[in-house]
């Protein structure tokens, strides 16, 4: 009982249920493991005593959590968005917001000064621990709430003053979903790129009334070669990959001279080669090749002279990105000369605050700038995609994709170390889609150390990532209420979930999506936990409802009528780790999952099930109208899918761009490694022959396609 208690305490579960009616236990080896990780010993009987004293001791102390949330229940502006000393317009007129029962369940008599982030203080009335108008006028923002009970017992906490819900689509949109390096142009380098993005942008919203373009991560990677395609396991989420930079988008390219120009010119012919080998030769797309090539370009240009007005941005940037970026050069220079493995590093560079990095930041302060500028570069040219889908009228914009974790060697782990919690990975437990359950080989955040910090880390990664973007797509979203944590040397199969405070998660989430005028996407796929959705739903973000998966499962089974949907949403007929539409109506993607030897049935009755599946669906299109009486065609039966799409109420459709011209071929295929060219391959046609972005812009299946989300 002492174990499970202590547990309790410190959201880790003892018990776990995969499905209505089934409790699985957690074994105690899981659970004294992952204490561990928080630092608590539960090695034996003694310890867990112990252990559980202070726990409950701390717990009774305690006037505040660390980290508290006021939500609004009004429409205030967030602080910093008014002049100093004034309050938030529009905050008088907002009802009282809620108060949380942290809040209420104050003595009467404790004092209470908050220290705003705009550095204003205020302090009051001894009754406002349960009186909602005494806190009616507080700006929205992240301040500090110190509080001291008559008893004397004192306490300094964050309090997260949180909008009511994230912002929402200006209206009923449709765009792209695309994986970026699959889309090649003519002018990239091998693989999509920032430029290509923004050319995505600009043509779709101007012709064919795209209201986004969602795309990948475009998360740091980890250096060497070969480097990890996948865009799910990055280095670092705080900084984009100068991978995807357009080299001759760079204002220092048009000044180099001489040597430095002739070897650029030859980076050019090279690059052309590599990019004819993707689009005409069908070669797979390679990151390492590109970033060669790359990596060379950008070397020559940091030695060509900043003018003064971009000197002055470079400065701006740095200063605003701070500590960050610094951590971030640092770890990628001390990569060059040790490997991108920083556990392996010498003892006092492996903690980025020690005299040793210090020191070695020094010896490399070159590259630590040079790293720096990428960085620099990098954003400005995200920030001219993000421009381009404006001024093409869009409505939301970019769609930015957070992953759900970072490698455990990366930057992010390194410079954060302490907000990760050592010897563990995040996944999944096992479920009806996989027996053994999963190991995504990523740390997990310390929920106690968030809360401890007011969140920053989190904070810190979300004001990078809506920089330059009108929404965010949060990959496996459930993982801001729980994650299942492996000790690692464990089967994935005995791991638990650890809790973290989804109502702080979720108040820093609508605050800086707020400040950002950013919509929030949840991809909610798979098992959920209940409430889950309820909970994202009320706050605004959306979920992601994909197609096949939208069935009456309480009922009849069959598939769900398009106005059951729900509306906060975005509706898709498809994802990167999902067959293509073509190859789903088809059965090509039983065939190849065959061929690779991952079915676990026989053939015929995987085909079998498939074709029922697919049949119910073109039987209810068909009930509904969408599909063309007399024409059957594969591509017919793919705009009526997308007609289907549209008759949800949905409030936005995302079109995955391979669909608009009969792509077989998923990017990604789950349960594979190098069976399968995972994160690799171009956008190509139905025969397989990879489109440029040009060829896509012209083809006449898309424009047919796309004429069912835009008529003219």
């Amino acid at each position: 009982m002492g174990l499970a208690r202590l547990a309790e305490l410190h959201g880790v579960a003892t018990a776990y249920s995969p499905s209505p009616g089934v409790t699985v236990p957690v074994s105690d080896d899981t659970v004294v493991g992952v204490l561990a990780a928080l630092d608590i010993d539960a090695s034996t009987p003694a310890a867990v005593s112990d252990a559980l004293s202070r726990a409950e001791s701390a717990a009774a102390s305690r006037l505040l959590p660390p980290t508290l949330v006021l939500w609004s229940a009004g429409t205030e502006k967030a602080a910093g968005t008014e002049t100093a000393g004034t309050e938030a317009a529009g905050a008088e007129e907002a009802p009282p917001p809620p108060l949380p029962p942290a809040l209420t369940a104050l003595a009467p008599g404790t004092t209470l000064r908050i220290e705003t982030e705009c550095g204003q203080s205020i302090e009051l009335p001894r009754t406002a621990h349960d009186d909602p108008a005494a806190w009616a006028r507080l700006p929205l923002g992240v301040h500090r709430l110190a509080a001291e009970a008559p008893d004397g017992r004192a306490q300094d906490v964050t309090l997260v003053r949180a909008p009511a819900r994230v912002p929402a689509p200006p209206a009923r949109t449709h765009g792209f979903l695309v994986q970026l390096y699959s889309l090649l142009s003519a002018r990239s380098w091998g693989m999509g790129d920032l430029a290509d993005l923004a050319e995505l942008a600009a043509w779709s919203g101007r012709t064919l009334g795209a209201g986004f373009v969602q795309i990948n991560p475009l998360h740091a990677g980890v250096p060497g070669a070969p480097v990890d395609p996948s865009p799910y396991r990055p280095s670092s989420r705080r900084f984009p990959d100068p991978v995807h930079l357009r080299i001759e988008d760079v204002p220092e390219y048009a000044y180099a001279r001489g040597a430095d120009r002739e070897r650029l010119d030859a980076l050019v012919e090279r690059a052309a080669a590599l990019r004819a080998s993707v689009l005409e030769e069908d070669a797979l797309i390679d990151r390492d090749a590109v970033w060669e090539l790359k990596r060379a370009a950008l070397e020559i240009l940091a030695a060509v002279p900043l003018a003064p007005g971009r000197l002055a941005c470079y400065w701006d940037f740095l200063a605003d990105r701070g500590a960050a970026l610094e951590d971030h050069a640092t770890w990628y220079a001390l990569a060059e000369v040790h490997g991108p493995r920083w556990s392996e590093w010498p003892a006092g560079l492996r903690d980025p605050r020690s005299e040793e990095t210090a020191a070695a930041r020094g010896r490399l302060q070159d590259r630590v700038d040079f790293h720096c500028r990428l960085a620099w570069l990098t954003d400005e040219q995200l920030a001219g995609a993000s421009r381009a889908a404006q001024e093409a009228g869009m409505s939301v914009g970019i769609v930015h994709d957070l992953a759900v974790g970072v490698h455990p060697d990366g930057a992010d782990a390194w410079a954060q170390r302490d907000a990760f919690a050592a010897g563990m990975s995040i996944g999944a437990p096992p479920d009806a889609f996989n027996a053994l359950g999963q190991d995504w080989g990523l740390p997990p955040w310390r929920p106690d150390a968030l809360a401890a910090s007011g969140y920053a880390p989190f904070r810190g990664l979300l004001q990078g990532l809506l920089r330059h973007g009108g929404a965010l797509r949060i990959d496996h979203v459930m993982g801001l209420f729980r994650l299942w944590w492996v000790p690692q040397g464990h089967r994935p199969t005995s791991g638990t979930y650890v809790r973290y405070d989804a109502e702080a998660m979720l108040a820093v989430l609508a605050l800086e999506a707020h400040r950002a005028g950013a919509v929030v996407i949840g991809e909610d796929l798979g098992t959920v936990e209940p409430g889950v959705r309820e909970a994202l739903a009320r706050r605004g973000v959306l979920g992601t409802s994909v197609l096949w998966f939208e069935r009456d499962w309480d009922g009849t089974g069959q598939p769900l009528a398009p106005e059951s949907w729900r509306p906060g949403c975005v509706a898709t007929a498809t994802t990167h780790d999902l067959p293509s539409t073509a190859a789903r109506l088809t059965g090509e993607h039983v065939e190849l999952r065959h061929r690779l030897g991952l079915l676990t049935r026989p053939l015929e009755r995987e085909q079998a099930e498939d074709r029922t599946e697919v049949a119910e669906w073109l039987a209810a299109l068909t009930r509904l109208g969408l599909l063309t009486e007399g024409d059957d065609s594969e591509e017919e039966d793919i705009r009526a899918v997308y007609r289907f799409l549209l008759r949800t109420p949905a409030r936005m459709v995302g079109v995955w761009l391979p669909d608009t011209v009969g792509d077989r071929r998923p990017q990604n295929l789950p349960g594979t490694w190098d069976q399968y060219p995972n994160w690799r391959l171009p956008v190509a046609d139905a025969a397989g022959r990879p489109m440029s972005l040009e060829r896509l812009a012209a083809s006449p299946r898309l424009h047919r396609l796309m004429s069912v989300l835009h008529p003219h």
